[in-house]
């Protein structure tokens, strides 16, 4: 029925043809944050290990460098949330897991970021309570995809 609605088709097609360009320049600027992200990585590894300050035993120093890291994956997991392949069944269901993930991902990132020694324990406790409801929502979305597939 609103298939004849006047035009429809010609605003239809004029708004994929948006969304496509909206996603293109969305991935470029992402692709961009990922690789200066890459290298601000690689820069502040070479750094620890030149000056050898780099100590499996500093808790501060191994928090930074896994912030970095888990900021680079989470730009790169926002990346395929974006570019979800058409083939797949679920279109909707597979760029809710993987906005789930993300906020699990940047949840955990900041947990490991924390600086335990000025945190308030309304925080930590929030903090655990995003990570298990964003937990249990994605254990009921792929528990609700496993059944209707």
């Amino acid at each position: 029925m609103i298939k004849n609605i006047p035009g429809f088709l010609r605003l239809s097609a004029i708004f994929d043809l948006f969304e496509e360009l909206a996603m293109l320049v969305l991935t470029l600027c992402i692709m961009v944050v990922a690789a200066l992200g890459l290298v601000h990585v690689l820069y502040a590894v070479f750094e620890m290990v030149l000056t050898a300050t780099f100590s499996p035993a500093n808790p501060a120093a191994l928090q930074s460098l896994f912030g970095l890291f888990f900021t680079v994956l989470i730009a790169l997991e926002f990346k395929h949330s974006i570019l979800v392949s058409p083939d797949t069944p679920s279109h909707s269901m597979v760029r809710m897991r993987s906005v789930l993930l993300i906020g699990m991902m940047a949840t955990v990132r900041k947990f490991i970021v924390l600086d335990l020694s000025g945190v308030d324990v309304m925080e930590v406790l929030a903090l655990s309570a995003a990570i298990l409801a964003l937990g249990i929502v994605y254990w009921l979305v792929r528990s609700n995809n496993k059944i209707t597939s």
